[in-house]
């Protein structure tokens, strides 16, 4: 649903019941001033029936929908799921004594599109164009469906009808002020060497080698001179900064909320999953849009009420399952063992001013382990070591 001209336009969505679903494609409108409902009618082609697609509103007051899910019937207790990666634009015609004449067109933009996805969120960015962040790419197999979260950003520039992926630049200014003090140190220390020697170019050196056999083997060696080592040292210093430099960002997740204020972009909570189990996020991101920099925590998400929650659910199921056995007393006291069991476990702590390559490479098969043991045997070993590897930087960023 969004906001535009006096009116709120809702479209698409599906109903499902015990027997049947539906997908629609129909376009609804409220007029805030007369607080009346109204069933639109836009000429030309629309989309096709979908729910799940977000909209968009432009400045000259059109409407973009872009993406959405679907499914229909193959057979009998079969489905089959489409992921919609189209864009159409709904616009008005002109203004009657009644009410807007709307009309469809489909939009082919160019560029770097998103990857087919659903559950990702859009909001309106600054500089004429909207911005698409997460969701989730389920991989439907016969028994059951895994999903590919995401965490990037892609900017839909409204004027040119183009996509491209938002980069992070990182911080500038700390890699600046890193480089000018190296060279700093490295000219301080070297000011007297330097008033002794004269300025040198590359410099040859021959050797001569004499084997064991009488065999002369003459070698030559190069050595550079200082604008050659300058330009390899400031290459090497910016290898460094990229090691050093851990980015911080919203762990990948689908359904997160947006919104976007004075250029800045604030997501909150979503959702991901590990195996059978869902994890709902309280965490909030934010971003500046016009600097596109760095991630910033504004709220942090606790993992161990990431923990409790999941084993809240099973000790639950526990609890069902001896109630209705009967004893009462055996239920509180089982609760109460189930609760120490989880106080006891630990995840490997993060050492001090150890970074997160170490940390990772230390730990990275307790993660491996524990992600194996939520996600079950079935699971795909890359779809488990990219969970555990989520895993171990969401623990290491609450940690430090």
């Amino acid at each position: 649903m969004v906001a535009c001209k006096r009116q709120l336009i809702i479209f698409g969505g599906f109903h499902e019941s015990a027997r049947d679903y539906i997908y629609y494609n129909d376009v609804y409108a409220f007029n805030l001033d007369s607080f009346t409902w109204s069933k639109l009618a836009p000429s030309g082609i629309g989309p096709a029936p979908r729910s799940g697609c977000q909209m968009a509103t432009t400045p000259e007051g059109s409407i973009i929908i872009y993406g959405g899910y679907s499914k229909q019937r193959i057979k009998k207790d079969v489905d089959k799921g489409t992921l919609h990666t189209d864009m159409f634009l709904l616009k008005t015609e002109g203004a009657g004594k009644e009410e807007d004449k709307w009309a469809w067109s489909r939009l082919n933009p160019s560029g770097v599109k998103p990857t087919p996805r659903s559950g990702f969120s859009i909001a309106i960015g600054p500089n004429n164009r909207s911005l698409l962040f997460g969701g989730v790419h389920d991989e439907e197999e016969e028994e059951s469906i895994e999903g590919d979260f995401f965490n990037d950003i892609y900017f839909y520039d409204i004027g040119k009808n183009r996509w491209f992926p938002g980069q992070l630049k990182g911080p500038k200014s700390d890699k600046r002020k890193r480089r000018r003090g190296r060279q700093a140190e490295a000219e301080g220390a070297g000011d007297e060497e330097m008033e002794k020697q004269p300025p040198q170019g590359p410099v040859e050196i021959v050797k001569e080698v004499v084997a064991e056999d009488g065999t002369v083997m003459t070698i030559k060696q190069v050595i550079s001179g200082p604008a050659e080592e300058k330009e390899r040292s400031e290459s090497e210093e910016e290898e460094e900064d990229g090691a050093l430099g851990q980015q911080v960002e919203p762990c990948p997740r689908s359904n997160a909320m947006l919104a976007v204020k004075h250029g800045v972009l604030y997501v909150y909570g979503g959702m991901f999953e590990v195996g059978d189990h869902q994890f709902t996020l309280s965490d909030l991101y934010s971003i500046d849009l016009h600097k596109m920099e760095e991630w910033k925590v504004l709220v942090e998400m606790d993992p161990k009420a990431q923990e409790w929650l999941e084993e809240s659910e099973s000790d639950e199921e526990e609890d069902d399952m001896e109630g209705a056995e009967g004893g009462e007393e055996e239920e509180e006291t089982s609760e109460e063992e189930s609760e120490d069991e989880g106080g006891e476990e630990q995840h490997p702590s993060v050492q001090p001013d150890e970074e997160h390559a170490d940390y990772l490479s230390r730990t990275e098969q307790y993660w491996i382990k524990l992600a194996r043991s939520n996600m079950g045997p079935d699971a795909k070993e890359k779809k488990v070591v990219k969970v555990a590897h989520a895993m171990a930087k969401t623990f290491y960023e609450d940690s430090v």
